[in-house]
């Protein structure tokens, strides 16, 4: 009896501090959300300076070289796919659904795809898709290295386009829903849509001074053109990073239910066993007083 109280003290203190655990990593999960959204919020007002140096760029510049390499007209050359997986476990179907989303996107274009695999967790999911592989990169550890991360996707970006002639790029990721569920999206960067390019041509300028462009106006597209690029590319890392954390949260959040109901049961089987073990030392201390009584009475 001893040997089975041991055991199960054993194991409630292995499960308490595996529920400590478990609640740390709930804690981080929902501090690194709030930290990537806040991140994402904050591209609001950068992305709208970018836009609004584009519509200066289209309304003054004659920009139709960079139509032809950058618009709508590239829809028919090859795709670059850019998948943000993850590169921890802990994370549900984190991986899964985004890959099945991406290859079943992917199917109803015919062209050339060559993908680039960002996280470890996600580049076997991919390799039986019907697409190349390009180089694959490990997710930022922290808010301070996306931009890193970012700018070495444009450069690849930029090269394959001259080499592969790729004229299209996706971005898939999962993005949050809530603090602790997400779903699967993509995003299409290039070639610019014709509507998004209306819609900002459109778009009044804030002040009643209005811009003008005083360097080289090509160097200056091209320059808006790439921070463009890199603020739709950060927005997807930093929603998908929110959503893998959104992901451990949920499955912390399982794993703290589960651990709570082990303990209870453990619990309430060493009270049980304790008390039995009670119960069986009164009756044999009763049952060696009444054999005392009994032979005392003898005599």
């Amino acid at each position: 009896m001893s040997n089975s109280l041991a055991n199960l003290q054993h194991k409630i203190t292995s499960a308490s501090d595996l529920q400590s655990v478990v609640r740390t990593m709930k804690a981080m999960a929902a501090v690194n959300i709030t930290q990537y959204e806040n991140a994402v919020n904050s591209l609001a007002d950068y992305y709208q300076a970018v836009t609004l140096g584009l519509n200066v760029c289209f309304h003054q510049t004659n920009t139709a070289g960079y139509d032809g390499r950058y618009g709508v007209n590239d829809n028919h050359k090859n795709i670059g796919v850019i998948a943000f997986g993850s590169d921890q476990g802990l994370v549900g179907q984190f991986n899964n659904l985004l890959a099945e989303f991406l290859i079943e996107t992917m199917q109803s274009y015919p062209q050339k795809k060559l993908v680039w695999a960002i996280g470890e967790r996600i580049q076997p999911l991919l390799s039986t898709a019907n697409m190349n592989t390009g180089k694959s990169y490990r997710l930022p550890g922290t808010l301070d290295t996306i931009s890193e991360l970012v700018g070495e996707l444009i450069l690849e970006i930029e090269s394959q386009r001259e080499k592969n002639d790729i004229g299209q790029i996706f971005v898939f990721h999962n993005t949050p829903t809530s603090k602790a569920t997400y779903t699967a999206t993509f995003q299409k960067p290039l070639p610019f849509d014709q509507n998004w390019k209306d819609e900002l041509l459109l778009t009044q300028w804030p002040t009643k001074s209005l811009p003008e462009l005083l360097n080289s106006k090509e160097t200056t597209f091209k320059a808006l053109i790439s921070e463009y690029l890199f603020v739709s590319i950060y927005k997807a890392c930093a929603e998908s990073l929110a959503s893998e954390n959104a992901s451990r949260l949920e499955a912390m959040l399982r794993a703290e239910k589960n651990i709570e109901e082990l303990l209870d049961g453990l619990n309430q089987n060493f009270r049980y066993q304790r008390q039995t073990g009670i119960d069986e030392e009164l009756f044999d201390l009763v049952a060696g007083y009444e054999a005392l009584l009994e032979k005392t009475y003898k005599k």
